[in-house]
């Protein structure tokens, strides 16, 4: 039976999956949910995930939320290519690389994108600049680890890549809005303020069917 990526379009979440099926090439029905249409609550999606959040993977009888949980999972079952890692080393720096992302950028992310994507807590500007600048010491400490690397660990992309790239994506583009300005956010442009994070942003997307991972009202 075919692999179901139940997904949103633009959520850093869900891309990471896409990414990952993509990268090992395999072979997936897509379900793309509209929240504004309240997709994500229909008592048939909540019988898949009850949090009402997008991603959700079906492969076959077996059904799994959470981006890193869906991740690790693809990788131990369709193991070509490794990407958590081919080492007890590897695979433990990668988990740091996720960690970090979690605990320090993936917060930080939600207290300036949702301000200037939504409108909502513009007022917060203290709150959203501390925030920025937790970022850029993020993007900072990722620009140091490419100068002797293409990839954040070891020499092919792995999962640390993979589920740190859609929220460098996300926060660029926030930074790009008109909305942004007020906050001085110092990201923009990347190729001046973070040379080697903008060649890792374009070593991802010239990958094969990167496009197809693209999200879609982000064309618009």
């Amino acid at each position: 039976m075919a692999i179901e990526l139940y997904w949103g379009s633009g959520s850093p979440f869900a891309w990471r999956v896409m990414l990952t099926l993509e990268v090992k090439g395999l072979a997936y029905e897509s379900k793309l949910l509209e929240s504004s249409k309240g997709e994500y609550k229909t008592p048939a999606y909540l019988r898949l995930n009850p949090r009402g959040k997008v991603p959700t993977l079906k492969d076959g009888d077996f059904v799994l939320y959470e981006s890193l949980a869906i991740m690790s999972y693809l990788d131990r079952k369709y193991p070509d290519p490794p990407l958590f890692g081919k080492t007890a080393e590897e695979t433990g720096l990668i988990w740091r690389a996720l960690a970090e992302c979690e605990s320090y950028v993936v917060s930080a992310n939600d207290k300036v994108v949702r301000p200037i994507f939504f409108g909502k807590g513009l007022d917060k500007i203290e709150e959203i600049r501390q925030a920025a600048q937790t970022l850029r010491q993020e993007f900072n400490t990722i620009d140091e680890r490419f100068a002797d690397s293409h990839w954040l660990v070891g020499d092919k992309i792995s999962a640390a890549d993979i589920g740190t790239f859609p929220l460098v994506q996300l926060i660029l583009r926030a930074a790009s809005k008109e909305a942004a300005q007020p906050f001085n956010l110092g990201m923009l442009p990347l190729a001046q303020t973070f040379p080697n994070v903008a060649r890792w942003v374009q070593r991802i997307e010239a990958l094969p069917n990167y496009q197809r991972t693209y999200p879609p009202h982000w064309r618009q």
